[in-house]
């Protein structure tokens, strides 16, 4: 499927995940043709997934050679509840750092603390804001 439908059961249930899990995973792939995934914390926004990526991580550049990537949240014990999206990610320069990211802090300031991490040192090391826009459900 193209987009979620809210109105449905699975685009429901999929919407309340992005909404609420801290953890999800994306994959890239490098100049050489194979796949990386990496453990992200991210934002569900106006149909798109934010992710504010270290300094120095391979998926920063990986994007800027190939945009397509795929996005997953974790499954149930059984394998089954599966939120798994195809999509174009772009990295943009435009959005504010993750300290002034209100939806972000939202989510992660009490993770971010409990690393012993400052707002101000998170926003250092992980500056690269990448945007990732669906272009492929399987639910």
């Amino acid at each position: 499927m193209r987009t979620l439908d809210p109105t449905t059961e699975g685009g429901a249930h999929a919407l309340q995940r992005l909404e609420t899990e801290l953890m999800g995973w994306l994959t890239t792939v490098n100049p050489d043709g194979q796949p990386q995934s990496s453990p992200v914390w991210f934002v569900w926004r106006g149909g798109e997934i934010v992710i504010y990526s270290h300094i120095r991580a391979p998926r920063n550049a990986n994007i800027e050679g190939n945009l397509h990537v795929s996005f997953n949240l974790n499954t149930d014990l059984g394998g089954d509840d599966v939120v798994t999206m195809e999509g174009k990610a772009r990295i943009d320069l435009s959005l504010p750092p993750c300290s002034e990211d209100a939806d972000f802090q939202g989510r992660y300031a009490a993770a971010i603390d409990g690393y012993g991490w400052t707002t101000e040192w998170h926003a250092a090391t992980y500056p690269v804001a990448i945007v990732v826009t669906p272009t492929r459900w399987r639910l």
